[in-house]
């Protein structure tokens, strides 16, 4: 150690000194390691009738339980993006005319309400399924999985919207026909890198970590959120079914930026600006810390892996694309939502402060 010290000191005295000396730069893996500014910090929006969207609202009205989504207290929105959920896929494709829906379209998914978000700089898609209406998507997939897409698509033309795929199908998920729902989709609304179109959006659902969705997210893994050849914009690493730790978290999420090189067939690595990671904001009879306070929540507690976490066989850059939340209003039809008195400028609302989101969404990272 002495002999260590010694050479030190020599190699010190050295150097050159005064201001001519070099600084020397730091290492690549430091400089791979800086934080990704976030992105994307969205919520799911379910109405409030759970999810449903069956029925047509005022402006007026629905601005008095959702106004903290488009004000954190200073004018500005507490999120970027709003995803409405859900549209039921079998509906969609028939074109349904009913109570609920008009030509397959929940009533509720109006003009107006996607002006009431757009018009504030917020961007708008549409969530197709959802866990209710898994075996609606088996059921429209298995009748014509083109024509699904060519409605989606001309859904997302007419009301100016993106599209997400929520197909929590776990056993034997038909991919053969999502993938031509995919491809009829992207003949109309191409992939669009420098997010200026807001109909190019395409996301998928993926689950928290790899061990659920298995096949669904070896495929979308695989061909669809490449870096070199893009299909979809990104994947969300949907909520776990118990609110975790931050911790926990970070561990579902590095299973997607890892992948699962053990199963048959392998789930390959995801590059981190492929996804973004979720929580929940109001769950039976709690409102959480991501909702009330976000000096305690788990936004804040992930957000340094969030924006740092290195990529580990796919894309170059280090950090995720950020966050979504579960859910906005009325997600259930017990429990608490989001609405007066529980809205969420206090957590949401100083995340987005917090973390410096951008409005609009911005361009985002391709590697």
């Amino acid at each position: 150690m002495r002999r260590l010290a010694l050479l030190l000191a020599l190699l010190m005295a050295a150097m050159p000194a005064g201001p001519a000396a070099a600084v020397p730069a730091a290492p690549a893996e430091a400089q791979a390691l800086a934080a990704a500014p976030i992105s994307i910090y969205g919520a799911w929006h379910c109405s409030n009738d759970a999810c449903t969207w069956s029925a047509v609202r005022t402006v007026a009205e629905f601005d008095s339980q959702n106004h903290w989504l488009v004000d954190r207290g200073d004018g500005r929105p507490s999120v970027n993006l709003v995803v409405l959920s859900f549209v039921n896929p079998l509906r969609l494709l028939n074109q349904t005319t009913d109570a609920g829906n008009l030509n397959g379209v929940p009533r509720g998914m109006t003009q107006d309400i996607v002006t009431y978000f757009k018009s504030r700089g917020i961007a708008v898609m549409l969530s197709i399924g959802g866990i209710t209406y898994t075996g609606d998507w088996d059921t429209a997939l298995a009748a014509n999985g083109t024509l699904l897409g060519q409605r989606a698509a001309a859904v997302a033309t007419q009301l100016g919207v993106g599209i997400e795929i929520d197909y929590e199908q776990n056993s034997s998920p038909n991919t053969v026909q999502l993938q031509n729902f995919i491809n009829a989709y992207r003949a109309v609304h191409p992939y669009n890198a420098a997010g200026t179109d807001p109909t190019a959006r395409l996301t998928i659902d993926v689950a928290a970590g790899d061990r659920w969705l298995i096949d669904l997210n070896q495929k979308a893994t695989a061909d669809w959120l490449r870096t070199d050849t893009p299909v979809l914009d990104w994947a969300n690493a949907m909520v776990p079914a118990r609110q975790p730790s931050a911790s926990t978290a970070q561990a579902n999420w590095q299973e997607h930026i890892d992948g699962k090189p053990q199963y048959n067939p392998p789930v390959p690595p995801l590059a981190p600006a492929k996804m973004t990671g979720a929580f929940y904001v109001a769950e039976g009879s709690k409102v959480r810390p991501e909702c009330t306070g976000y000096a305690g929540s788990l936004q804040k507690a992930t957000a340094p892996y969030v924006q740092s976490v290195a990529p580990n066989g796919a894309g170059t850059s280090s950090g995720m694309l950020g966050f979504m939340f579960w859910a906005a209003e009325k997600p259930s039809t017990r429990g608490v939502g989001t609405m007066p008195p529980n809205t969420c400028e206090n957590g949401m609302g100083a995340g987005a402060t917090a973390l410096n989101i951008p409005l609009p969404l911005p361009a985002l990272r391709q590697s």
